[in-house]
């Protein structure tokens, strides 16, 4: 047996240097092999591996030592540092393979059973054999001049005889015997306590399923019962709703009728009246008036329970609006004595796309409320636009509304304790369903004996170049309609796609540039362009442009459609207030 000590080299396995080179041995007899056990076990405990792994290392070599010197005579073994993110002990053994007689793989076996890895490589006549042992993360410090000693140490080793062998192995075994031991009281130990906390789980478990058998059953019997609640709240709801409605039209035609004879006694054409007549016919005339609006009211409530309250959309003039509210309740605020004041210096420049009826209907609600509990001072109206909305801001100088009261006011038929008589309660629940069915919001800030504010936001104005669209894809079954759809477009895009069919559609919207706004003309099939399973990507907005016949409402659009145009109303205007509406709806859902 020789023994060298060398610096960084290739390994006989060949291939780019990838580890230091700690020791060179030839092993050629049983000597040797003693040797190369004696050789593990120093270099194994010179790169910090624990006495366990020292041994399991000597033991190995041992093992596949002994079978190749049987098999081939001679053995070259190279210990190696292995550095990296895992650092490893890396021994090679290269043998020349016996010719028509095969190696016995038991030392193979055993070794896989002691270290992370063996493997033998080639296929010629010089064949190795690769051990690796892992390491801890400390043998980093093995290193420069550390390094340079243990090669020097490693170098100077001597062969032990085997009785010398014979004996470090019997002191291996009975440290090992005594490590057994005490990991066997170890275990005992943990045997004994695991019984106890098992013993105690079981308990536990017991008890805990008993409680929850009973929490269960517990549970069952809520569910059903507020299950039952739910149909018996369903039910009433939905005769809430079938009573507003027939009380409604059974309330319209009287009222109607109301109306038209006072009218026709009030015509300078009918027989002349006395000054108290005519007064006394004029308040039937506005009670009637004022009947026939809340039955409107009762209705619209109706179909806003049940999600058929559908705006009509059109271009307003803020300031168009406001002049006509003012015309409308400006005789009722003379007659309370309060001042009726529409700051409009910002109403001139406003514009928006909304439902103009549905809107009037919400600001007289306000300044209506505003007069009644107002017995001095003055109702504001102000308009302003703010980054993300257009606001209309009603402020009087009235009673106020306690704390606890300012978000009760909104409830059906609810009315502040104490407040003016008359009105059924229903104004501000009316008006914060209108305000909601417009995409906006209603709020109210109130102080006793200061006053009240409500503030009705709705989304701005914005024309397609304010949008910021990037690419969108026009899609139709017709060239003509493509080319109006890209015509109104104009430059307000980056990109402009263009698709015929649905599946050209579900190509593009596939792709890996999606368009971020998909715009369908009545000329092709929402379903299968837009449906699942190859509806476009979530982030992706999509706006129908439905034929005036058969446009779906907002609560019967297709699925996967975020806004619906009809084809009547296909104008700059209308189209840059879809897909203002789709866009916003699809962020609302887009995680």
């Amino acid at each position: 047996m020789t023994t060298a000590a060398s610096s960084p080299s290739r390994p006989p396995g060949g291939g780019e240097p990838v580890a230091e080179e700690l020791l060179r041995l030839r092993v050629a007899d049983d000597e040797g092999v003693f040797a190369l056990r004696q050789a593990g076990r120093h270099v194994a405990a010179a790169v910090r591996l624990d006495f366990q792994d020292q041994v399991r290392v000597a033991t190995a070599l041992s093992e596949l030592g002994r079978e190749l010197v049987a098999h081939s005579g001679t053995v070259a073994v190279v210990f190696c540092l292995e550095r990296g993110p895992a650092p490893r002990l890396v021994i090679e053994m290269e043998y020349a393979a016996a010719r028509g007689a095969g190696r016995p793989k038991e030392g193979d076996a055993a070794a896989a059973r002691l270290l992370d890895l063996v493997e033998e490589t080639g296929t010629g006549p010089r064949r190795v054999v690769r051990l690796a042992k892992g390491l801890p993360a400390d043998a980093a410090a093995v290193a420069g001049p550390t390094l340079t000693d243990l090669r020097a140490r490693l170098g100077r080793l001597q062969p032990a005889t085997a009785l010398e062998e014979l004996r470090t192995q019997n002191a291996e075994l009975v440290r090992t015997l005594e490590d057994v031991r005490r990991q066997s009281e170890e275990l005992r130990s943990l045997n004994s306590e695991l019984e106890e906390t098992n013993q105690g789980v079981m308990a536990l478990y017991n008890e805990l399923s008993t409680e929850l058998e009973e929490t269960n059953r517990g549970v069952v019997a809520l569910y059903a019962e507020l299950e039952e609640k739910s149909d018996q709240l369903r039910e009433a709801g939905e005769a809430k709703n079938r009573f507003w409605a027939n009380i409604s039209h059974e309330l319209r035609t009287p009222v109607n009728g109301v109306i038209g004879l006072a009218r026709l006694l009030l015509d300078p054409a009918a027989e002349p009246l006395t000054e108290e007549q005519r007064h006394q016919v004029s308040l039937i005339a506005g009670a009637g008036e004022t009947l026939l609006s809340l039955v409107n009211e009762l209705l619209d409530m109706a179909k806003a329970e049940q999600g058929r309250l559908a705006p009509r959309r059109s271009f307003v003039e803020v300031s168009s609006v406001l002049r006509q509210l003012a015309d409308l309740m400006t005789p009722m605020a003379d007659q309370s004595g309060v001042r009726l004041r529409m700051d409009a210096a910002e109403a001139g420049a406003l514009t928006m796309v909304t439902d103009e009826v549905m809107l009037t209907r919400i600001l007289r609600n306000l300044v209506a409320n505003g007069l009644k509990f107002t017995d001095e001072g003055e109702v504001r109206l102000t308009t302003r636009r703010t980054p993300g909305h257009l606001e209309f801001v009603v402020a009087d100088t009235g009673v106020g509304i306690p704390p606890g009261e300012q978000e009760r006011v909104f409830e059906e038929f609810y009315q502040v304790p104490g407040g003016k008589p008359g009105g059924t309660g229903l104004g501000l629940t009316y008006s914060r369903r209108l305000a909601e069915a417009l995409g906006g919001d209603l709020s109210l800030e109130s102080e006793v004996g200061v006053g009240t504010t409500v503030t009705l936001r709705l989304p701005p104005y914005e024309s397609l170049a304010e949008l910021g669209l990037s690419h969108v894809l026009i899609a139709d079954g017709h060239d003509a309609m493509r080319r109006t759809l890209r015509d109104m477009l104009g430059d307000a895009a980056e990109r402009v796609s263009e698709a015929a069919d649905p599946e050209a559609v579900r190509d593009i919207a596939a792709s890996s540039d999606p368009p971020d706004l998909i715009l369908l003309g009545p000329g092709i099939s929402a379903a299968d362009a837009v449906g699942e399973p190859a509806a476009p990507p979530p982030a992706t907005a999509v706006v129908l442009v439905a034929s005036s016949d058969a446009a779906p409402s907002e609560g019967t659009r297709p699925e996967r459609v975020d806004a619906v145009l009809a084809q009547a109303q296909l104008a700059q205007v209308m189209l840059a207030d879809a897909v203002a509406r789709a866009r916003a709806r699809r962020t609302a859902r887009t995680p």
